[in-house]
């Protein structure tokens, strides 16, 4: 029997997403199991991607009961199973997946830091979350920031030694699929199509923003830079394809009417399959706060959009200025709003950009790679660990 692998999200879309088709590939060399919350969606994700999964409800909040819960269940868990790799992905399930697997004496305890929501937090809950990442990466035996940005501030932060911290490959915790995500899958009559289902004129210029519309996202800035945007620009359009959180991360009830009403805003909701979206648009945009290497620029890149993003870890490693794109302040509207304009103005820039968007993906985080890369620290963590595959 080859080695268990557990791999542990907080929820599965996590698994569906940040993760697709990673998980399936390694279960040709390790015994794969996913652990996640929502038992429904989870055991579908199984069905799909032919592993196994073991459902323990977690919560994305602070929830000291629930997660005691959760703690003791999969402890239960991994003490049955007895794996060699524990591999926990997203805060809540870092810090319960790597105390069930050190109180169950699981060898191999990695995980992966995609992002710090603590970033954009202030006060106590700060305090907590800041002890949480700690306590986190003491667990663990290996810790795996997805991007050299997010490296530098683990090491600033004091939250683990240098020589626990590895980034693999450029960065990006799965890669992009660049067969899956090309522009030559979709003819110029297909994206005349998909802008005509949209109700946009083919004439327009189209920003695109693939994520949840959120504050954390720099939604509130995107909205008000594209109307003063449209205003002065009349043939453009803002393509928003992702769900609201408002209960979680809310944008301004100006900015949510605005998104609701505004003529050349145009929403999907969540979507499985992005690539139409990108298909139909010429830029992405994407003002986060913080993230750690994020999918999003990598697909637009891939299907040969150049982007717009803020000067954050991750975005600023997958674009180059003036090369790829465009890079400006976080939370900085009249910046956005002059990127967006600067583009528009500059036709030649933006052939430039687009250009050159592809080649950069294909050369530097294509996905099977990556996978490749990831199988082969497992096995040095495993050999380091006295572990025979």
């Amino acid at each position: 029997m080859p080695p268990k692998l557990i791999r542990i999200t907080t929820i599965p879309l996590s698994l569906e997403k940040l993760l697709e088709g990673q998980l399936t590939f390694m279960n040709n060399h390790l015994e794969v199991t996913a652990v996640s919350a929502e038992e429904i969606r989870l055991q579908k994700y199984g069905w799909d991607n032919r592993i196994n999964t073991f459902h323990v409800e977690m919560t994305r909040e602070i929830t000291p009961a629930k997660d005691l819960k959760a703690l003791f269940k999969l402890y239960r868990f991994l003490k049955r199973e007895k794996p060699a790799i524990v591999h926990t992905h997203t805060p809540k399930a870092g810090i319960i997946g790597m105390m069930a697997a050190k109180m169950a004496g699981v060898p191999v305890r990695l995980h992966t830091v995609a992002g710090m929501p603590l970033m954009e937090t202030t006060g106590a809950k700060r305090e907590v979350l800041e002890q949480v990442e700690r306590l986190t990466y003491s667990l663990a035996t290996k810790v795996y920031p997805n991007s050299e940005g997010l490296k530098k501030i683990i090491l600033e932060r004091n939250f683990a030694e240098p020589e626990k911290l590895k980034v693999l490959g450029e960065g990006s915790s799965n890669g992009i699929d660049t067969t899956y995500f090309n522009p030559i899958n979709y003819t110029a009559e297909e994206k005349k199509k998909i802008r005509q289902s949209l109700k946009i004129p083919a004439e327009d210029h189209v920003f695109v923003f693939v994520g949840r519309l959120v504050k954390d996202k720099g939604i509130n800035e995107l909205v008000q830079a594209f109307k003063n945007l449209v205003a002065e620009n009349a043939d453009t359009t803002l393509l928003l394809v992702g769900p609201f959180e408002q209960e979680l991360d809310p944008i301004t009830d100006e900015n949510f009417e605005e998104i609701k009403s505004h003529p050349k805003i145009v929403t999907t909701g969540y979507q499985i399959d992005v690539r139409p979206y990108f298909a139909a648009a010429d830029v992405l945009v994407f003002p986060s706060y913080r993230e750690g290497f994020p999918n999003v620029v990598m697909q637009a890149g891939a299907m040969g959009l150049p982007s717009i993003v803020t000067d954050i870890n991750g975005c600023n490693e997958i674009i180059r200025e003036e090369e790829n794109g465009l890079i400006i302040p976080v939370k900085d509207q009249q910046a956005l709003f002059e990127a967006m304009k600067k583009i528009i103005a500059n036709p030649d820039l933006m052939h430039r950009l687009a250009a050159n968007s592809r080649s950069v993906i294909t050369e530097k985080y294509e996905r099977r790679h990556f996978w490749k890369l990831l199988l082969e620290e497992y096995r040095v963590q495993m050999r380091n660990a006295g572990i025979r595959e």
